[in-house]
């Protein structure tokens, strides 16, 4: 029987309050050398200067910063008030941040060109109901770029305690599963993909590779979706 008294969201939304420095301190450096300093450049091959983007579960907001000095009309969300708060301080003017649920957006039918949600979906308990609700705010044609953890971000000590039967607010979907829903469930058509990966994982590595072994060698595993 389910654990009534558990609330997957309440939960999430405090344990980021409770990491929202630590993320903080470490955000600027994944988004500008890290693993995320790609994210950006991919999203601008496919995106015109000037599109509005929703960046959902957009932390401190220096990745919703980052789309705005790219040329962007942001808009950042994010289940944690801690957060929301130092995306104000953080990012500056020019850029409207709100505390939001993935699940129960604010905002009306078709309003952005383009979404951008990097490590969000490991965070929902129902990663189809989030993914619903980011098509209903997406204008037709527009994009989403979605970057999900692969195999190799582990091991994932968020979600390993479930083993013992505890409740925990991390899922492990893996690339290749997400691809799956999106195509049957959500009908967005697949653009591109990309892989990032820990050092010692080369081009040469993975070349030659299916598509789901390169996601299966992948630290994180970047798409670019549309809407029809």
């Amino acid at each position: 029987m389910a654990d009534k008294t558990f609330d997957w969201h309440e939960e999430a939304g405090k344990q980021w309050d409770e990491r929202a420095s630590f993320w903080s301190q470490n955000s600027r450096n994944m988004w500008d050398t890290g693993s995320r300093k790609a994210i950006i450049p991919f999203l601008e091959r496919y995106l015109p200067a000037g599109a509005s983007v929703l960046d959902v579960g957009c932390g401190d907001g220096y990745g919703s910063y980052k789309l705005k000095q790219a040329g962007y009309e942001v808009t950042g969300t994010d289940l944690s008030e801690e957060m929301i708060e130092k995306a104000k301080h953080m990012a500056g003017e020019g850029i409207t941040f709100l505390r939001e649920d993935i699940i129960h957006l604010s905002f009306g039918d078709e309003s952005f060109d383009a979404v951008m949600g990097i490590n969000v979906l490991e965070w929902t308990e129902h990663p189809l109901n989030a993914l619903q609700e980011l098509d209903r705010v997406l204008k037709s044609e527009g994009s989403v770029c979605i970057g999900l953890l692969g195999p190799t971000a582990g091991p994932r000590n968020n979600s390993f305690s479930r083993l013992y039967g505890n409740k925990v607010i991390c899922n492990t979907m893996m690339p290749w599963e997400l691809k799956r829903l999106v195509e049957e469930e959500i009908g967005w058509t697949t653009i591109s993909g990309k892989g990032v990966y820990k050092k010692g994982v080369t081009e040469k590595t993975t070349a030659g590779l299916t598509e789901e072994l390169q996601q299966a060698l992948s630290f994180m595993w970047l798409f670019l979706f549309q809407k029809e």
